[in-house]
C-alpha cells in the first residue's frame, strides 16, 4: 500500500476514535442534583459502565491505530506481524490497522 495512502486512513481511524472518546468524556460528580430523580441513579451507573466499557474498546483501538503508526515509520506496514507475509491492500482499506493477513487472524 503507497504510504500516504496509509497515513490518510490511520489518521482517519485515529480521528474517529479521538471523537469517540471525546463524547464518552463527562463530568460527574457522583452526587445526584436537586432536581435528579434517585430512582434514575441506576440507568445513570448502567450507562457509566457501558460507557467505560465502549471507552476501553476505543483506547484499544487506539493502541493499534499507534502500532500500525509505528509499522509505518519503520517500513513495515502491510506486513504480516505474525509471518511477514503481505496484506492484501482491500483488507487494509478495510482494517488500516491489520496486523496479520485474513488467515492468520481466522487462526
Amino acid at each position: 500500500m503507497d504510504p500516504d495512502r496509509a497515513r490518510e486512513l490511520l489518521a482517519a481511524e485515529r480521528e474517529r476514535i479521538e471523537r469517540g472518546l471525546a463524547r464518552l468524556r463527562h463530568e460527574d460528580t457522583g452526587e445526584p442534583g436537586d432536581d435528579e430523580d434517585p430512582g434514575n441513579l441506576g440507568s445513570e451507573l448502567y450507562q457509566d459502565e457501558l460507557d467505560e466499557g465502549r471507552a476501553e474498546d476505543l483506547r484499544r483501538e487506539l493502541a493499534a491505530v499507534e502500532r500500525a503508526e509505528a509499522r509505518l515509520a519503520d517500513g513495515t506496514y502491510g506486513l504480516s506481524i505474525e509471518s511477514g507475509k503481505p496484506i492484501p491492500d482491500e483488507r487494509l482499506e478495510a482494517v488500516p490497522t491489520a496486523e496479520r493477513t485474513v488467515e492468520e487472524e481466522a487462526r
